[in-house]
């Protein structure tokens, strides 16, 4: 698989406009909106992506709301994979898995349908979302992947705050990939 040069993880970091303290003091931002609408770098960036994952043999993408839809959906119509979203409680229509996981302060549940994977045993699937901080959602991602019966080949981020520990935590489930690291 093809690495990132310094100089395109320059290009690509460089689209990304930074906002200090937002949404509260003391947090620093990563707006991707910034390169969403920037077609040379959302190109290249989807290319990066669709070589990286081509030869997986994937029969699934799996994006996290809601950010990650928008990568997994764009990462799906580039390599003809199907979506399937892992959403918030109440926004899935048919009967659902459901994981709690931990927050900094309280907890949030995540959902993934029951049918998800067309039962399909052991399907293989890419998580993708735009951020991991703390890796909480992530997990409880990869364990609704698991409740469907999917088999999760890799999770996949754009960016990883990786003084936060996320992604350090999320290795010992699954194969972890980051875009740009901050």
């Amino acid at each position: 698989m093809k690495k990132l040069t310094k100089e395109e993880k320059k290009f690509l970091s460089e689209s990304i406009r930074v906002v200090p303290n937002f949404p509260k003091e003391g947090i620093i931002f990563r707006d991707i909106t910034t390169l969403l609408n920037n077609k040379k770098v959302l190109s290249f960036l989807l290319d990066h992506l669709s070589e990286r994952y081509k030869s997986m043999e994937l029969d699934f993408i799996a994006g996290t709301e809601s950010r990650g839809f928008i990568f997994a959906a764009m990462l799906c119509a580039k390599l003809n994979l199907p979506f399937v979203p892992i959403r918030k409680p109440n926004k899935l229509p048919s009967s659902v898995f459901t994981c709690e996981y931990e927050l900094e302060y309280g907890t949030d549940k995540i959902q993934i349908h029951q049918d998800a994977f067309r039962d399909i045993k052991n399907a293989k699937v890419l998580l993708m979302d735009d951020l991991i901080a703390t890796g909480g959602t992530a997990i409880a991602s990869l364990e609704l992947i698991k409740q469907a019966g999917g088999k999760c080949i890799e999770s996949c981020f754009l960016i990883n705050l990786k003084d936060l520990g996320g992604m350090k935590k999320l290795e010992k489930y699954c194969a972890a990939y980051s875009v740009l690291d901050f």
